[in-house]
């Protein structure tokens, strides 16, 4: 604070006031009245120097703000108003997520790999940051992102167009840079990647037709849109390893292999099991898997299992029950026949060839599994009734999931309007009856046949975590539908999801798996502040996450009063 002492050219009158100097969120210099102290020859009547009495209570003001936690004086003007297009809030919650991003030197990693190129690898860092941290914390198109930049407390001097050419740089690195990410986690949290968990997902397009990448295929949204896939491998913490986009009409289970060899080629492990669904169960990657060495725990679809497994998995002999009735166990030692297909090297023709591997089955029954089957089967049970009674509503689109249950019903392979007579529909209730007779029944296979029972169920039960992840993905981080349209592009945008989804699994190991990383991200993009004076921010959010995320990162949100100084030198601290 100065004392300011202004002559009025018109009048030749002097006056004093208390100001303060200081720089905007610009960098310019600005200046703002504490205290309006009056004329100078009116204040000659109360203080025989009034100059050099006011400077020294500025002085002494002065000294007293410098002490902490002493009172700012704010003077409000209830006339004041808001220019057009101000918008004086800003997000802090992203200092937990800077924390991380920095601590996996995802920053380092970008700026050397830039710094020789024709491009400002500050630049490129920068847009990175932006598109992660408002990805995990207010998801939105490129364009809504880059119009709402200022939100954070970052340098943003760069154009729409420069962040849209940085997705174009940033794609040829995304297998680099999610290896580089993961050796940051290794080193800092040391997961024992004895089982490694695999799933795969789809993202659809706002599209209608295919391209060279986005390929209609096995919606999991049960979407015509054309989609691509993703296949994912997460380790023992639940912290996301490493992922690959395929083609959209890729099978599941072809992605596995590559994904393996990537792993094993580039990765920091030895031999691993290999968890994943019954989609990812065949012959071939179960002969693969073995060839090199590793093992498996893999569910098996037990209605599309041979009559003698079935027989076994219904037939109550060796089940093993709970207390209350409400679960039971069996396992047995049994050489399963796999089939692996390859292609004739002479003929170029498919083969297929018959297999028997040895291997651990474990089957279990939960009645809480079994109620939730048949909940989940009594909705398409209902449509089909509707169905048999509104034939004209529905289509071979709008029907999925029903139509199995419905006797009789064909479609126009052109078209896919239903095309035979309303009486001739009714209800399979065969049908409906084999399905009920499985209802809570999974079965889990094995290669690792020293492992107890409540072990293999154990590890299985850790694929939800992907499952979850995936959920994160298309829920919090609303990584679909895209609307990219650019190989590069999609690449890309899904490397900046997969980079917010790890810093979210991080803090939310950091947090002891306290909270899911839905409510993480919701608390952080609630923590937000105001500059309501000169370079004074007020800040209006603060729960029990909040406290606990700042103690796993050493970051103070309790804070009501800011300035910008402050704020800034605390975001530093996040980059070192």
């Amino acid at each position: 604070m100065y004392l300011n002492i202004m002559k009025n050219k018109k009048t030749g009158k002097t006056s004093l006031s208390i100001c303060r100097g200081y720089r905007d969120k610009d960098g310019k210099v600005k200046h703002s009245t504490i205290e309006t102290l009056g004329l100078l020859e009116n204040l000659q009547k109360d203080f025989e120097d009034p100059i050099a009495h006011f400077r020294k209570v500025v002085e002494e003001m002065n000294q007293l703000e410098k002490q902490n936690n002493q009172p700012i004086t704010i003077i409000i003007n209830k006339d004041e108003k808001l220019e057009e297009n101000t918008n004086n809030r800003k997000n802090f919650g992203y200092a937990a997520l800077s924390k991380i991003y920095h601590e996996l030197e995802i920053d380092k990693f970008l700026i050397n790999k830039f710094k020789d190129r024709d491009v400002s690898e500050f630049k490129i860092n920068n847009i990175m940051k932006l598109l992660v941290f408002a990805r995990a914390l207010f998801p939105d198109s490129k364009k809504s992102t880059y119009e709402n930049k200022d939100l954070f407390f970052e340098n943003t001097n760069f154009s729409l167009k420069e962040l849209y050419n940085a997705l174009t740089y940033i794609e040829p690195f995304k297998d680099s840079l999610q290896h580089h990410i993961y050796e940051h986690i290794q080193e800092q949290y040391k997961p024992n990647n004895e089982c490694v968990f695999y799933d795969v997902t789809n993202y659809y397009f706002e599209i209608d037709d295919n391209d060279d990448f986005r390929k209609k295929g096995v919606c999991k949204q049960h979407m015509p849109n054309p989609i691509v896939q993703m296949g994912l491998f997460m380790d023992s913490l639940g912290l996301p390893m490493n992922y690959k986009l395929f083609e959209g009409n890729k099978n599941d289970c072809l992605t596995l292999k590559p994904m393996v060899q990537e792993l094993q080629k580039n990765y920091n492990v030895g031999r691993v099991i290999v968890v994943a669904d019954k989609g990812l169960n065949t012959g071939n990657n179960i002969a693969y898997n073995k060839a090199i060495g590793n093992g498996y725990v893999m569910s098996l679809s037990i209605r599309g299992s041979n009559s003698e497994m079935k027989e076994y998995v219904l037939k109550d002999d060796g089940y093993t029950y709970n207390s209350d009735k409400t679960y039971k166990i069996k396992s047995r030692f049994y050489p399963r026949e796999i089939t692996i297909t390859k292609k004739d090297e002479q003929t170029g023709k498919t083969i297929k060839i018959k297999k028997t591997v040895d291997e651990k089955q474990v089957i279990f029954w939960s009645a809480d599994y079994a109620k939730r089957a048949k909940a989940e089967r009594q909705p398409a049970i209902e449509k089909a009734k509707e169905l048999i009674g509104n034939v004209q509503k529905f289509n071979k689109k709008n029907c999925y999931g029903a139509a199995k249950y419905v006797k009789h019903l064909v479609f126009d392979s052109k078209t896919g309007e239903i095309i035979v007579a309303k009486s001739q529909l009714s209800i399979d209730e065969e049908k409906i009856a084999e399905e009920e007779k499985y209802d809570g029944y999974y079965a889990i296979v094995t290669s690792e046949m020293d492992k107890s029972d409540d072990e293999i169920i154990d590890i299985y039960r850790g694929l939800w975590r992907i499952e979850e992840t995936f959920k994160i993905t298309k829920s919090e981080l609303d990584a679909r539908p895209v609307y990219v349209s650019r190989k590069d592009h999609i690449e890309a945008h899904f490397l900046t999801c997969y980079i917010a989804l790890v810093l979210g699994r991080v803090l939310q190991h950091k947090l002891d798996k306290k909270y899911s990383v839905g409510k993480i991200f919701e608390t952080l993009a609630n923590c937000n502040c105001s500059s309501f004076q000169e370079n004074y921010y007020l800040f209006d959010y603060y729960d029990s996450i909040l406290s606990d995320i700042g103690i796993v990162t050493n970051i103070d949100f309790s804070s009501k009063n800011r300035t910008l100084q402050d704020i800034k030198k605390i975001l530093g601290t996040t980059k070192k």
